[in-house]
């Protein structure tokens, strides 16, 4: 058995690791008390005393992810091209969702566990999480840039952000799920064109969309380690 008086500073932490951990490795299945406890080096009665039980550590791994979520997205910057910075997060999102795709699940809502019951509040929903709202603002904030850049037309940025959040999104769910193993670089022939058709419907003309979304590609591309496929993590 784990260490049953650790520390307080930083246990919290330890068991959100531990659990993220498991997620990548074993998947949903194998999130409990023990398992957590023990992947983490501590006692299992440490879970219930800083979390209260597994539903409350769960709500705060995904607060977790999205609190890295944010921080990836605030690393992409901003440039004089918002359609750019936009699909550069789109890229990164990507990214983050294949490197532990059970995490991704578990913060949309995709995946939950027979084990356990969802906390009965409306916190215990992502959207309304302060987490998902910082991530969320880096979006909305880059849709600002654009619509007043005027490449585009006159329109709500909050809005703007719900459809694009919703299409890459919808695109990496649908990866994860393998639905695109017919295509020999799914990024460049299903997302990187489907990126260029919202934008020239927001009101971009095709070939700057083309243009902008191909540039960051490149550029994505070009700051990641060595991989098999076009703008892949």
């Amino acid at each position: 058995m784990g260490d049953t008086s650790p520390a307080p500073e930083g246990v919290p932490e330890r068991l959100i690791r531990a659990t993220v951990g498991l997620l990548a490795e074993q998947g949903p299945s194998a999130i409990k008390a023990r398992t957590v406890a023990s992947a983490a080096g501590l006692s299992t009665m440490v879970v219930y005393h800083h979390f209260g039980g597994i539903p409350e550590l769960v709500r705060a791994v995904v607060d977790h992810g999205f609190t890295e979520l944010g921080i990836a997205f605030s690393q992409v910057g901003a440039t004089d091209d918002p359609i750019a910075d936009l699909f550069t997060m789109a890229l990164t999102c990507r990214r983050i969702a294949r490197e532990n795709p059970h995490l991704y699940d578990l913060m949309f809502g995709l995946s939950t566990r027979a084990t356990y019951r969802p906390l009965e509040s409306d916190e215990r929903l992502s959207g309304h999480s302060p987490a998902f709202r910082a991530a969320h603002a880096r979006v909305t904030d880059a849709c600002a840039r654009l619509v007043s850049s005027g490449r585009v037309g006159a329109q709500d940025p909050e809005v703007v952000a719900a459809q694009l959040w919703s299409f890459v999104h919808g695109y990496i769910t649908l990866e994860l799920g393998e639905h695109f193993v017919e295509f020999d670089d799914a990024v460049m022939q299903v997302l990187l064109p489907m990126g260029v058709n919202f934008s020239v419907g927001l009101g971009d003309t095709r070939e700057l969309a083309q243009a902008s979304h191909e540039k960051a590609a490149r550029l994505y591309e070009s700051a990641q380690p060595a991989s098999g496929t076009s703008a892949d993590a």
